[in-house]
C-alpha cells in the first residue's frame, strides 16, 4: 500500500492527515509506505526571521517530523530545479509537469491533498488552492505518459502504464464555511504521535500562528500545553462538522479526480473508518452513480 499527500506547506499534513498514516503504518507494518510532498519553500510564514531562516527553520522542522512519523518526505521542485515561493502558487505548466513527475514516480494507491472550496464565500489560502487546482487538473495526465516529456524528456516510444491513485482531500481549516466530508477515521490512538510531530514545528506553533491572529491561540509554554491545544482544535472541528465523538478525528472526501473506487474498497483499505461519524450510505450511492450505474 502506497499513500502519496500533497500539500502546500511544511505543517499541513501533520494537521490533516498524519494520525491516518500512523494508523495505517499500525495496521500494515511494512506492507505501507508514506510519503509526504510540500510544493512550496516555507519562506513567507513568519514576521521576525528572515525569509531565508525561516526556509531553512522549517525544512528542518518537517525533517524532524519525518523522523518521528516515519514517513518519506520530499520537497517538490519545479523542472528548473527550484522550489515555488510560499504564497505565490499558481497552476502553470511547469508546476503541473513538477507534480506529474511526482506523482508517477512513486505511483501511489491513493493521493491525498487539499480540497476545491464548491462555495465563493468560503474562505481559502492561496496556496492551498492552488495545489488542489494543480492536481485535479493534472490528475488525467497522470496516466498520458508524453503529457510533461518536454520539462522532463524519457523514450517516447518506449512508454508503460502508470497507476492512477484514488485521489482524496482532506480538511482545510482554511475553507471557513466549507469543510464536509464523506469518510472519518478515528486517530485517538494516534494522538501522542501527533503531538510531537506538530511540537516539530516549532516556528509555527510558538511564533507564527499565535502572531498571525486567526487561530485565537496562546502560545504553549511546553508540550503538555500544546498537547491540551491540540486537543481543542480536533474538538472544534468535531463540533463543525457535527462528529460526535471525543476522539480526535481526520476527515477525507473522495474525489472523482483519479480512478474511482468502489466503497467495499475504501472500507477495507482505510484503516480506522468509524461508521458512525462517516457519510458511507451518501458516499456509496454517489461512487454507484459515477460508475453509471442505479
Amino acid at each position: 500500500m502506497k499513500v502519496l499527500y500533497i500539500h502546500a506547506h511544511f505543517d499541513d499534513y501533520e494537521f490533516t492527515a498524519a494520525g491516518t498514516f500512523h494508523v495505517w503504518r499500525q495496521r500494515l507494518g511494512n506492507d505501507f509506505r508514506g510519503k509526504v510532498i510540500v510544493c512550496t519553500d516555507g519562506a513567507a510564514g513568519h514576521h521576525f526571521r528572515t525569509r531565508e531562516e525561516t526556509a531553512r527553520l522549517r525544512l528542518q522542522e518537517q525533517l524532524e517530523s519525518a523522523r518521528i512519523g516515519g514517513y518519506e518526505f520530499e520537497l517538490l521542485r519545479l523542472p528548473c530545479g527550484q522550489v515555488p515561493r510560499e504564497a505565490c502558487l499558481r497552476v502553470t505548466p511547469e508546476f503541473m509537469a513538477a507534480l506529474w513527475k511526482a506523482i508517477r514516480d512513486f505511483e501511489p494507491d491513493y493521493l491525498l491533498c487539499p480540497p476545491l472550496p464548491a462555495d465563493p464565500l468560503a474562505g481559502v489560502h492561496v496556496d492551498h488552492l492552488v495545489v488542489a487546482q494543480a492536481v485535479r487538473e493534472v490528475a488525467y495526465m497522470i496516466n498520458v505518459p508524453h503529457a510533461f516529456t518536454p520539462e522532463y524528456p524519457a523514450d517516447e516510444t518506449a512508454s508503460v502504464p502508470c497507476t492512477v491513485p484514488v485521489i482524496i482531500a482532506v480538511y482545510d481549516g482554511y475553507m471557513f464555511g466549507a469543510n464536509t466530508h464523506d469518510l472519518a477515521v478515528d486517530v485517538e490512538e494516534a494522538f501522542d504521535t501527533l503531538c510531537a510531530m506538530t511540537w516539530c514545528h516549532q516556528s509555527q506553533i510558538k511564533e507564527w500562528l499565535p502572531w498571525v491572529g486567526r487561530h485565537h491561540m496562546d502560545v504553549p509554554r511546553d508540550q503538555a500545553e500544546w498537547k491540551a491545544t491540540l486537543r481543542r482544535r480536533f474538538d472544534r472541528k468535531n463540533r463543525e462538522l457535527e462528529i460526535a465523538s471525543p476522539h480526535a478525528m481526520e476527515v477525507f472526501t473522495v474525489t472523482a479526480w483519479g480512478e474511482i473506487p468502489r466503497i467495499e474498497r475504501l472500507l477495507e483499505e482505510i484503516p480506522g473508518l468509524c461508521p458512525q461519524t462517516s457519510h458511507i450510505d451518501s458516499l456509496r450511492e454517489r461512487l454507484t452513480r459515477w460508475h453509471g450505474k442505479a
